[in-house]
């Protein structure tokens, strides 16, 4: 068998699962009930196996901090980019940039940071650009 999980501390990965499944279409797989700082979870999303766990310095997980740069960020592709957005920050996310036409890119993208410190990007595919026609676009733009 193989796959990919992607893995990620939050302060409180309870709290984390509830915001979640208030924006994304998530499919809860299971999550304990221990005390804070032992807790985590798993869900799976557009095809993508999440597992969030409580920060707990004494195994060194640590969550992000504030002020702190941040070197990832989560992508996903949605079928609404617009009900998504606004869900997110409905839910207490904080906008970083609004929902977006790249026309030529065929695209819409939108950047929001969650209360637990981090970025996701949604993207709403409108048409298909081949990467060749990308990277045409890219460098005509410069």
């Amino acid at each position: 068998m193989t796959g990919v999980e992607i893995d990620f501390v939050v302060p409180d990965c309870i709290a984390a699962l509830a915001l979640y499944e208030r924006i994304f279409e998530v499919e809860h797989r299971n999550a304990t009930a221990l005390e804070k700082g032992s807790n985590e979870a798993t869900f799976a999303m557009y095809g993508s196996l999440f597992h969030i766990l409580d920060e707990n310095p004494d195994y060194m997980l640590f969550a992000p901090k504030e002020g702190q740069p941040q070197s990832m960020w989560l992508n996903v592709t949605v079928s609404d980019i617009t009900a998504c957005y606004a869900k997110a920050i409905a839910a207490g996310c904080m906008e970083i940039q609004p929902v977006t036409l790249i026309e030529a890119m065929g695209l819409s993208n939108a950047l929001f940071k969650d209360p637990f410190g981090y970025v996701w990007m949604l993207h709403q595919i409108h048409r298909e650009v081949s990467f060749e026609d990308r990277v045409k676009i890219m460098t005509s733009e410069k």
